[in-house]
């Protein structure tokens, strides 16, 4: 935190150093919350990639002819990737 707080005060806040620095420290308290425990994910990749159904859907589900259906379908959507994510087989 040292060099974070030394070099914050020697580079300009607008530049693209002086932002990360400035994130570093306002979020200080979590990362050191994530160094500590272990069984966090450094990359939110599986994250992404769980939700990237969803973000096609939404392109699917402008041309659902009713709301209805079109909530029809996200609750499908969400059921099929909550099994999954929890290692059931959807076949």
């Amino acid at each position: 935190m040292t060099w974070l707080e030394k070099t914050s005060a020697e580079c300009v806040q607008q530049s693209h150093l002086g932002k990360a620095v400035s994130y570093c420290l306002k979020h200080w308290q979590e990362l050191n919350n994530f160094l500590l425990d272990g069984r966090l994910e450094l990359s939110n990749n599986r994250a992404e990639r769980s939700i990237k159904p969803f973000v096609i859907g939404r392109k699917n589900f402008l041309f659902c002819i009713t709301p209805r259906g079109a909530g029809a379908s996200a609750t499908t959507y969400s059921i099929v990737e909550s099994a999954k994510e929890n290692g059931r087989s959807c076949a």
